[in-house]
């Protein structure tokens, strides 16, 4: 499966939406943990590996949904993040199914 940001210099049929969605939440004794690195400055290792832990989950759904569609390919690839709650967040992959 090609996933790129950009669009491709070829001809393809473009086959519909393809999107994934991931939420994860940190353990409560983690998130006041991060607070504590909060206030002192540094990564905060707990939020960043729930991220990307996230993202490559809803990365992971883009390609089952585009490969569901018939596509060989997803362009446009981008990534949302937005906040459900205190120490969650949610995760959208999305892009447009193509056949090359």
């Amino acid at each position: 499966m090609l996933l790129t940001t950009l669009d491709v210099n070829k001809e393809y049929e473009v086959l519909g939406l393809a999107q994934g969605s991931s939420i994860k939440a940190v353990h409560l004794g983690r998130d006041i943990l991060a607070g504590l690195k909060k206030l002192i400055g540094g990564e905060v290792g707990t939020y960043g590996k729930m991220i990307a832990d996230a993202r490559q989950e809803a990365l992971q759904k883009m390609v089952a949904e585009a490969e569901r569609l018939g596509a060989n390919a997803v362009v446009g690839v981008r990534f949302s993040t937005s906040t459900v709650t205190t120490g969650a967040a949610e995760i959208l992959a999305y892009g447009t199914a193509v056949k090359i």
